[in-house]
């Protein structure tokens, strides 16, 4: 059984960084894409960035292109989303998810879900 804990999450001013990191158990290589998305208040969950099992590949929402940086570690299970220079609008609560499609970027190509992690940014 795949299970996804989201750790890292909190209050932070514009302008400083952050590392949110997905704990993975359960994965095999039948799960290739790993992705971090993120749900506003009143908004729609939206991607953010994705990686290849091997880490080798990413892709990454314009929003967040050259500011965050995904990485994946499955020697320990882990994939982490480094975010850089963040802006008021990075605040939502980030999830991490599991699919089959590689480095996809729609909500509904992904099928498992952590519970995911708060992350605010004040001025």
């Amino acid at each position: 059984q795949v299970q996804l804990v989201e750790s890292g999450g909190g209050l932070m001013q514009a302008g400083g960084s952050l590392r949110l990191s997905c704990s993975a158990s359960g994965l095999q290589f039948a799960w290739p894409a790993m992705g971090w998305f993120r749900q506003a208040p009143g908004k729609e969950r939206e991607f953010v960035a994705a990686t290849t099992w091997t880490g080798d590949s990413t892709v990454y929402a314009d929003a967040v292109q050259g500011r965050f940086t995904i990485s994946r570690d499955n020697a320990k299970g882990t994939v982490d989303l480094l975010m850089n220079s963040l802006k008021l609008e990075d605040t939502a609560v980030y999830y991490c998810a599991a699919g089959h499609l590689i480095l996809a970027t729609a909500v509904n190509a992904y099928t498992q879900w952590g519970q995911g992690t708060q992350v605010t940014v004040s001025s």
